[in-house]
């Protein structure tokens, strides 16, 4: 029979967990304290040890450190109030399996005791005892610097997919190998690369970030690798490119590949040489600067295309992380909802508590093709024109509200629009009216051309070009 330690400060949470633990067949101790728990860990057999991460003598995160001494084998699942990238990374990082949060439900409950049970059985089988103790140290340290490097950011979640991607940000960000991060746009790739950063040893050292695709190739030249007095027109000083401005930290190359062929070369010489030179310059300057690239599109199919270079892509793809789309981890929208909800909230002032049940359901429902960054426009959007307590169904976007009307229409259930019959139509001045209204409804939105491109799903180079042809000035 397996055996559940229950760690809690109120009476009521330990009788309501000790009650549902109980039905499932399992054996259960109780505590009220965390130094009364490192008693009974002290003198009982416990498989999974549940315990509250804030308690009046010892925190949740101290009993984890403490039991690692006591009883290592104890798999760890913490209660917290709240689903925050803190306490994702404290609940994991540090070495527990799960959490669950306040207020308890019992799907919640039965699912983590199940993971880790789970847990327990896989390490019994996989690991020996000297194995055992360097890993547990080894979690911890990495525990330890990833939770400090993901605290304030977005990156939010609790799904296996989110838990293996902590795991691998915490195992690589100590050592200086070049990253490639791909996943579809709005995935928090550069929260991603951020927290690489932070979690390693260059963290005191600047992190810099470019995105590739928003600048013709001469001009991302002169940005990344910088310029000498005299080299162009209007080139009045010498001026230092982006990777001597990160010198000893990180540079941050996003949508790397969009870049042109040529600029292809001329990167690849500077990882493999960790020389550059600046435009217009005829001295080669050394550089210390980890790079951590992304990208949204298919690069070995690049490759086979003949427009991205195979060499440059072993050098920047030495480890590859692949952030998953919103719509392969349904059970994170949630926690991801109220996590926006609280941070815009309590940035505009606003005493907006939760999200009414029919918003939510809303919100679970729909496929976000533009991922997180879809899902949190579409909160701060709700908390700006809420006026009550709660988020309410009719404050989400269209598109969320009625999203089998609009899938209907896409996937061909119904006419999106109505042809005149018996009449010329021009189809090329409808999609000109048709793109042009929406790229200018999202210049009016969003207030600059980054943030409408993001909200179009485009490249910034891409919105340009659009913007360009349809002769709209933004």
């Amino acid at each position: 029979m397996s055996t559940v330690l229950v760690v809690d400060d109120e009476p009521n949470i330990i009788t309501v967990l000790e009650m549902a633990i109980q039905e499932e067949g399992m054996e259960v101790y109780t505590a009220g304290c965390g130094r009364d728990a490192l008693q009974v860990l002290r003198t009982k057999d416990v498989d999974v040890v549940i315990s509250d991460i804030q308690m009046p003598d010892i925190s949740g995160v101290d009993l984890l450190r403490e039991a690692g001494k006591i009883a290592p084998d104890a798999v760890f699942v913490m209660i917290t109030a709240y689903a925050t990238p803190e306490t994702a990374i404290e609940a994991v990082q540090y070495g527990a399996c799960d959490y669950i949060t306040k207020p308890l439900r019992m799907e919640d409950l039965r699912g983590a005791l199940q993971r880790a049970l789970e847990k327990k059985r896989q390490d019994s089988l996989a690991k020996a005892a000297t194995a055992a103790s360097s890993s547990a140290r080894l979690e911890a340290r990495q525990g330890q610097n990833l939770f400090q490097a993901l605290q304030g950011s977005f990156v939010v979640g609790r799904s296996p997919k989110m838990m293996e991607v902590y795991r691998t940000i915490g195992t690589v960000a100590m050592g200086d190998s070049t990253v490639l991060i791909t996943g579809e746009s709005g995935t928090g790739k550069e929260l991603v690369a951020k927290a690489i950063h932070e979690a390693s040893k260059r963290k005191d050292r600047p992190f810099v970030s470019i995105n590739c695709g928003a600048f013709p190739e001469t001009l991302l030249e002169s940005e990344l690798f910088g310029y000498m007095k005299g080299a162009f027109t209007g080139a009045a000083t010498n001026k230092k490119g982006l990777f001597e401005a990160a010198d000893g930290g990180s540079i941050f190359l996003d949508e790397i590949g969009e870049m042109t062929p040529a600029m292809q070369v001329k990167l690849l010489r500077v990882l493999q040489e960790r020389r550059l030179r600046p435009l217009g310059g005829t001295g080669e300057v050394p550089i210390d600067v980890r790079v951590i690239a992304a990208t949204n599109r298919d690069l070995q199919a690049g490759i086979r295309e003949g427009v991205f270079r195979e060499d440059l892509y072993y050098r920047i793809a030495v480890i590859t992380m692949h952030l998953p789309s919103l719509r392969e981890r349904t059970e994170d929208i949630g926690p991801l909802a109220e996590y926006f909800l609280r941070h815009y909230a309590e940035k505009s002032g606003k005493q907006i508590t939760g999200i009414a049940p029919a918003a939510l359901e809303a919100l679970k429902e729909y496929d976000w093709p533009g991922n997180v960054r879809q899902l949190e426009n579409a909160i701060e959007r709700a908390v700006a024109l809420e006026t009550g307590g709660e988020i309410q169904l009719e404050r989400l976007p269209d598109v969320v509200r009625n999203r089998d009307e609009f899938s209907a229409a896409l996937s061909g259930g119904e006419d999106l629009f109505t042809l005149p019959a018996d009449e010329p139509f021009d189809l090329d001045a409808f999609l000109h009216k048709v793109e042009s209204s929406l790229l200018e409804q999202a210049l009016r939105q969003s207030g600059s051309q980054e943030e409408a491109a993001r909200r179009l799903n485009l490249t910034k180079g891409s919105l340009r070009h659009r913007l360009h042809a349809l002769q709209i000035r933004p």
